[in-house]
């Protein structure tokens, strides 16, 4: 038997949100696009259990078989910009405040003569 992990069993509830929102917003996809729900996960290439379980937002459905679920609405290139380190405003914010604010002194005299 697969081993679930802690984030699987309790997610934060931020998670576990995101995770049913995205399910209804595929759930809606389909049907604006009249599919019947064996129809999408045969294109995904999954069961329809499994689609079924996407769509209610079930947390140890795989990532893949959601973002598939996704390109199979033509819906993946909206996932783009998520986790993107341009869009990570503390981030940035914690990387300058790290890096130094003179530059470095050298350690060797540079030799001009050579």
């Amino acid at each position: 038997m697969a081993r679930i992990s802690k984030a699987a069993k309790a997610p934060p509830a931020a998670v576990e949100e995101a995770l049913l929102r995205l399910g209804r917003n595929i759930r809606t996809a389909r049907l604006r696009r009249k599919m019947r729900l064996e129809d999408l996960a045969k294109r995904v290439g999954i069961s329809r259990y499994v689609m079924s379980d996407i769509e209610k937002g079930k947390r140890t459905t795989a990532v893949a078989s959601y973002l598939g679920a996704l390109w199979a609405l033509g819906l993946i290139d909206d996932i783009k910009d998520v986790g993107n380190p341009d869009n990570d405003i503390e981030g940035k914010t914690l990387e300058k405040s790290h890096t130094p604010k003179i530059a470095a002194k050298r350690r060797k005299a540079l030799d001009n003569d050579v």
